[in-house]
């Protein structure tokens, strides 16, 4: 064991009950994992893990009676008895009590099985090294570091490796290989990164089949993780490298490499794709810090919407600007006079959207739909920037865009990739018009989350009709003429405008 650790590490006061709970009980405990890892970088972390030789169902519960000693109120925890594990709350933090335990595994499942054990045996099941530590909670030693792996030195050296044979760690549960690519993400900084050692590396290409034995649900799960990270590439460029990326996101692959025909190329895809992904991070976390994004969220009654400012970033953008150009390779022409085209890339792409979602089990719910959306309209602001920004395909574009008006922004801001400054100062001088000729036209006209002023039963009810595709076509008519500006987007306007087409239809007031 090395020096004793506890100021700046277990000041909480927390430490000292479950301290207190295990001496009560005469069983062992330590702090474990992530929140030991997470000290020693100097970052938050509000899940914490105890680990103790013995029930941590029951020391959750000693525990929770000390709490309601000293501060004189109920402590709840929830059990689950299933998995022999205990969650209380504390102050924000989530704390999760287990006890120490030593896993064997069937080479056709990754579901272990479970045996009662002591912290070394525990650490040894660990993943890697860096999420091994612990801290002794022990009066006699309290906040000793142990560290049987050298996890303290690795996590020094930015080095992510197993305390087993890798071939063994990987085999036992495959997903690992995901999470040492979520970890490598996850915890690289512009001052340091973390590398995969070689010889896990190895092991994930030499094992890479092993992904068939997991549930589509847990290796989302790790994706989204890794999206939500500052830079995403990064941890895709790893699936690709040891071949995984093969068993999740096929469609990615088919964005690789460079087509070319009389000595004209276009862009490569894939190394596009990713580097939109790392600047729609980089665009939502500037927004996020400016306190600028707002979200939107339907009201109970249904009328109208209830905004927030974001605080965190929103997995689906990052999906969206992952599956932008997924439609490119089956939309890819060539013309010997202008080169390579894409044309349509962003409808099959919104296409593929749901069969993607459908295969890994993602949900197929409003977050699916947001994510299509955003596929099929990222063309339209850089379109506006190719031609003479009016208000009329301004007033359409916050018409279709709706609540996702600024999230397309940022990825349509990301999506300007060109390595020639001159190309990317005009696009970007222009994207900014477009910007502010959002702002002008939402002001003005009130688009965003726009409602037809005439609605069917206002027709039936002026022109004695029952529901006929005449409806449809006023209504139609009106909305027309409202983006188009032709008619202000006011109720009497567009009620005079409606009368006026009735009549060339035919329709006659009642």
């Amino acid at each position: 064991m090395s020096a004793t650790i506890t100021q700046g590490y277990l000041d909480s006061p927390i430490f000292g009950i479950v301290s207190r709970a295990a001496e009560e009980l005469g069983v062992r405990a330590f702090v474990i994992g992530g929140y030991v890892r997470d000290c020693f970088l100097g970052r938050r972390n509000d899940d914490i893990d105890i680990v103790v030789e013995g029930s941590g169902i029951e020391l959750a519960e000693k525990v929770a009676g000390i709490i309601s000693e000293e501060e004189k109120r109920h402590c709840n925890v929830s059990v689950f008895k299933t998995f022999g594990t205990a969650m209380l709350k504390w102050h924000g933090a989530e704390i999760e009590f287990v006890g120490a335990r030593k896993e064997s595994y069937r080479h056709d499942s990754r579901k272990p099985i479970v045996e009662d054990g002591t912290l070394e045996e525990d650490q040894l099941r660990r993943d890697f090294t860096i999420n091994a530590m612990a801290f002794s909670l022990q009066k006699e030693d309290y906040g000793a570091l142990v560290d049987p792996f050298g996890g303290i030195r690795d996590l020094a050296a930015g080095i992510i490796r197993t305390p087993l044979e890798p071939a063994q760690t990987y085999s036992d549960d495959p997903l690992r290989m995901l999470r040492a690519i979520r970890f490598a993400v996850k915890l690289s900084t512009p001052e340091q990164s973390f590398t995969i050692v070689p010889e896990s590396l190895a092991a994930m290409r030499k094992m890479k089949d092993r992904m068939t034995i997991l549930s589509q649900e847990r290796i989302v799960e790790e994706l989204n993780k890794i999206l939500i990270c500052d830079k995403p590439s990064m941890g895709f460029r790893l699936m690709d490298e040891t071949g995984l990326l093969e068993y999740i996101l096929p469609e990615l692959l088919r964005l690789k490499g460079i087509e070319s025909v009389d000595g004209k190329g276009h862009k490569e895809i894939f190394s596009h794709t990713l580097q939109v992904v790392d600047n729609v991070a980089a665009g939502e976390i500037a927004a996020i810090a400016e306190g600028t994004l707002k979200d939107s969220a339907p009201c109970e009654d249904g009328d109208g919407f209830i905004e927030s400012v974001r605080t965190k970033p929103y997995v689906w953008l990052r999906w969206a600007a992952l599956l932008h150009d997924i439609g490119k390779p089956a939309s890819k022409r060539f013309d010997p006079a202008v080169g390579w085209s894409f044309h349509g890339h962003e409808v099959v792409g919104s296409r593929m959207v749901p069969k993607i979602f459908t295969r890994l089990k993602m949900p197929l719910n409003e977050k699916m739909k947001y994510v299509q959306k955003l596929v099929s309209l990222h063309h339209r602001p850089i379109a506006l920037v190719d031609e003479e920004v009016t208000d009329s395909a301004v007033r359409r574009l916050l018409f279709d865009a709706g609540n996702e008006i600024d999230d397309l922004m940022i990825l349509c801001n990301a999506d300007i990739t060109s390595k020639n400054p001159v190309k990317v100062a005009r696009i970007k001088e222009n994207f900014e018009l477009v910007k502010r000729k959002l702002v002008e036209v939402e002001e003005k006209d009130a688009i965003r989350n726009w409602k037809n002023p005439i609605t069917g039963e206002y027709v039936m009810q002026v022109y004695g009709i029952p529901p006929c595709k005449e409806i449809g076509i006023l209504k139609e008519y009106v909305k027309n003429a409202i983006l188009d500006g032709v008619i202000g987007n006011t109720f009497e306007e567009a009620d005079k405008f409606m009368r006026l087409k009735a009549a060339e239809m035919g329709l006659k007031e009642i």
